[in-house]
């Protein structure tokens, strides 16, 4: 990894995300789950958890940059705009420091929404693996949220 080394992944939310978020994290926070009681706030719909948009962060590390193998060491966020079911979003990862002796990297994180607008940024300490790798992802069967 050299610094200035970069990627980009995307996803698009939906509502089946913001139920499988609640049911793994035990955050039933009816800001995320009840249209009704959404609309009573000042975003006037639901939104995700901020958590899951640093999921999809965790899932660019894990997966792209540095990929296979990274440990993450620290992460910090700062929530711009909210983000709301149906939104493309844009995770940009950027490697900006490097040890010199060590495995670890630090990298701009910055997630952004289909209008070009920041809705996450911040930056990931991570330990890098020392040897590249492909992994073939596994399959997830279709869960069902009941």
């Amino acid at each position: 990894i050299n610094i200035g080394d970069f990627c980009k992944r995307q996803h698009t939310v939906t509502d089946q995300d913001l139920l499988l978020f609640a049911r793994a994290s035990g955050d039933l926070n009816p800001l995320h789950l009840d249209d009704e009681y959404a609309a009573t706030t000042p975003f006037k719909q639901r939104i995700a958890h901020g958590m899951f948009t640093g999921g999809l962060i965790s899932a660019a590390l894990a997966m792209d940059l540095p990929g296979p193998g990274t440990i993450y060491l620290s992460q910090d966020l700062q929530f711009k705009r909210p983000v709301c079911i149906g939104d493309e979003l844009t995770v940009t990862l950027t490697a900006s420091e490097k040890h010199d002796e060590k495995p670890i990297v630090t990298l701009s994180c910055e997630v952004t929404n289909q209008e070009g607008k920041a809705v996450v940024i911040g930056t990931a300490k991570v330990m890098a693996p020392t040897v590249s790798m492909t992994i073939e992802a596994a399959e997830i069967n279709d869960l069902e949220v009941v």
